[in-house]
């Protein structure tokens, strides 16, 4: 067995994405944070506040309100209010970013592909209810650190 735990695995994980994404990047002249959260919103569509890409994007605040002004500027993303309530704003990718996530559509899927080769169907099933299981863990979690129910004694 190999040497790597979940959260290792994660790291390098991401950091090779980063490097797949980087020709798109440079190509576009779009830094790989503003490129995260346009592909975060076209392929999350029900997630669609700055708020939702820092909780499930898992972006910093600070980098989210920065790289959304900037994608606003550029055309990339449109603002709109929200009926019923005037304090949230919805983020809307416009048709112009779609020569940007048409390509990170394409990285996307070469990644997902290639980290999965070699898996076969019955192996898929259990890695999807493995994620699915982590997931709800970490929501979990997530809520007792919020109500401060969390004691590692």
């Amino acid at each position: 067995m190999k040497k790597k735990n979940l959260i290792t695995l994660s790291h390098s994980a991401l950091w090779l994405y980063a490097d797949l994404c980087k020709p798109v990047c440079m190509e576009l002249g779009i830094p790989q944070t503003a490129f995260d959260i346009l592909m975060f919103l076209t392929n999350n569509p029900e997630f669609d506040t700055a708020k939702d890409i820092t909780r499930y994007g898992g972006i910093k605040k600070n980098l989210v309100s920065m790289h959304i002004e900037k994608l606003v500027n550029q055309g990339y993303i449109e603002r709109q209010n929200v009926p019923g309530d005037r304090r949230q704003v919805k983020l809307v990718v416009t048709d112009k970013a779609f020569s940007v996530t048409d390509k990170g559509r394409i990285v996307q899927k070469y990644y997902y592909d290639f980290l999965i080769k070699g898996l076969s169907d019955e192996e898929l099933k259990v890695y999807r209810k493995c994620v699915d299981i982590i997931s709800d863990n970490v929501d979990e979690l997530n809520r007792k650190i919020k109500t401060g129910a969390v004691d590692c004694k």
